[in-house]
């Protein structure tokens, strides 16, 4: 591991294969990037680790028919690793369907209003059906702010429940018929905006035997620099030798500050969702593809940029696209988006290599900023 700072140069070896990080991991909910992305776009565009949903997986199609299929990886045709979030974002984000409990959470589908039960012995089965590469422990993410009592028990049971995820994952990974027996288990720190709760619980967690750590509960209501303390404040208190993952984070100048206080991981829904809308990033800043100054733009997205997308179509044509309704709007912009975040962390990589990484984001940042 090379170090600048705090932030940190680093690789994980998995069962799916290495991962060198600081690394995105490119979302796709329900084993497919919105956006008609194909598991071989996502190896053209330099995704090395894609992740999928417990919930939503276990709603539709269900984690039983993806395991009699051999298991996540072969359904959707990707054989880098997989990270599966383990249903407890749900918790917060459809918190007018569900109630919690000790021993987990009672939903109601969002889909057909079914009763659905999911605590973490049932979230560490769903995910070993799928067999991803990297299990999340099953945690409640609170809304910030949140009254601190109210944190102060959710974290408590969130630990409770670390613990019982880590017995189940064991006992599931010595299972015979298991399909992937090294399936690793990463656990989540939470304490809302509550920089004493967050380091304490980082220290509980941190004694336990857990493949690597992740930074959940933020990006939920709190400004930028209150999520930057709270990193800052929880990073130290965590395992130096392993992988530390900032949940649901964000855009480019929140993911280079945060490499910069020692994150490795990081997943967000952002530059698909702004994609399937013509928001793309370049290195001159943000634009929006639908604006009729791109009516008659024969560049592409970003002349500096070697996506696909970039290597062949006109600001124009995409435009175009859009005002057509045309589904290829969608794909080229996801295309150039995830190919942007992708390329942003193989530059983070080198720049880390090579100790260079201070002057890179301060020149990183001022030109997604526009001001280059």
């Amino acid at each position: 591991m090379k170090t600048e700072g705090s932030a940190r140069r680093g690789r994980l070896t998995t069962p799916h294969g290495d991962i060198e990080t600081p690394v995105f991991m490119n979302v796709g909910t329900l084993a497919a990037i919105k956006g008609a992305v194909s598991s071989m776009d996502l190896k053209e565009i330099g995704c090395q680790v894609e992740l999928s949903n417990t919930y939503h997986l276990h709603l539709r199609p269900s984690d039983k028919v993806i395991r009699k299929l051999g298991g996540l990886h072969k359904f959707m045709n990707w054989d880098r690793p997989i990270l599966t979030d383990s249903g407890g974002f749900q918790v917060f984000s459809l918190a007018s369907m569900r109630k919690i409990k000790e021993e987990g959470v009672y939903f109601s589908s969002h889909i057909d209003g079914s009763k659905i039960f999911m605590g973490p012995e049932e979230s560490m089965r769903i995910q070993s059906n799928l067999a991803s590469t990297i299990a999340m422990a099953f945690d409640e993410c609170v809304e910030n702010p949140a009254p601190r009592d109210y944190v102060e028990r959710s974290v408590e049971r969130t630990t409770r429940w670390l613990d019982r995820c880590r017995k189940e994952m064991d006992r599931l990974n010595c299972l015979e018929d298991t399909i992937n027996r090294k399936q690793m288990l990463f656990a989540i720190n939470q304490g809302g905006t509550y920089k004493d709760l967050r380091v304490l619980h980082a220290r509980q967690i941190s004694g336990m035997d857990m493949d690597g750590f992740a930074i959940g509960g933020l990006a939920v209501g709190e400004t930028h620099d209150e999520m930057y303390d709270v990193i800052e404040a929880v990073v130290p208190h965590l395992p130096k030798d392993k992988p530390i993952y900032l949940m649901g984070v964000g855009l480019p100048e929140n993911i280079l500050e945060a490499v910069d206080r020692g994150v490795d991981f990081f997943d967000c829904v952002l530059p698909a969702r702004n994609g399937r809308h013509g928001h793309v990033f370049t290195n001159s800043g943000r634009l929006n593809l639908n604006n009729a100054r791109f009516e008659t733009d024969d560049a592409p997205i970003d002349s500096t940029c070697s996506c696909p997308t970039c290597k062949s179509y006109t600001r124009a044509y995409i435009r175009h696209l859009f005002k057509a309704k045309e589904m290829l709007a969608m794909r080229l912009c996801v295309l150039h988006n995830l190919h942007f975040y992708n390329t942003m962390m193989t530059e983070i990589r080198d720049a880390l290599d090579n100790g260079t990484f201070s002057e890179y984001k301060e020149r990183k940042l001022a030109m997604v900023r526009g001001k280059l």
